[in-house]
């Protein structure tokens, strides 16, 4: 049943909040400018949210310098580098093609947000492209940008991203401890954990 209080309609939500400012829209573009370019290509790390036939998926993706490759001004190209093999993004993008990126850059408060099309391609030219420790992706996603635009510094601020202090990993629940309680098994999570870094390491590339 519908609460009173839901939103369903669009016009409510426009009485709500108002309209919306003017820089809010000239800000998106439909093509990479030089200053965005500069912004996506100092970002090591992006999410990318993908929907398919399956439902939806958002993941992460980095890289020690930049995420992504900026391809003139209507393409961003970047590898799929080792993960779970899951592939909940890549098949979205087989099925249905739409992304929305959001690339972060450590201490700077504007994210920028990029949303398009994507395409997955083995091509080995692209793949020996991408080649990190002669050690070359199994794909590369290639994104013609649709629209792309800075979002502005509110939410970085509310959440003190850059000024947080470092959280105390020990005080969280470690990988080891939630396989432990999923699968409710005598998994040794200890050892698990204890052999986490240098596993990580070994299949970063």
């Amino acid at each position: 049943m519908k609460s009173e209080y839901e939103i369903s309609e669009i016009a409510e939500l426009t009485a709500l909040y108002g309209n919306v400012s003017a820089r809010a829209l000239t800000k998106e573009l439909d093509y990479i400018s030089a200053e965005y370019k500069q912004l996506i290509e100092a970002s090591p790390f992006m999410a990318i949210a993908t929907v398919g036939d399956s439902g939806l998926d958002c993941s992460p993706r980095g890289e020690k310098n930049s995420v992504v490759e900026v391809v003139g001004d209507k393409m961003l190209r970047f590898a799929d580098r080792p993960g779970n093999n899951r592939l909940d993004s890549l098949s979205n993008i087989v099925e249905d093609g739409r992304v929305a990126l959001l690339f972060l850059i450590p201490g700077v408060t504007e994210t920028m947000r990029v949303n398009g099309r994507a395409t997955v391609t083995n091509d080995p030219m692209l793949l020996k492209h991408f080649e990190v420790n002669e050690k070359l992706p199994i794909v590369v996603i290639e994104v013609t940008v649709e629209s792309v635009y800075f979002q502005c510094s509110k939410a970085i601020y509310r959440a003190e991203l850059w000024e947080t202090e470092i959280a105390d990993r020990k005080s969280l629940p470690s990988s080891g401890e939630i396989f432990k309680t999923i699968e409710k098994s005598s998994f040794d999570h200890e050892i698990y954990d204890k052999e986490s870094e240098t596993r990580l390491r070994k299949s970063l590339y």
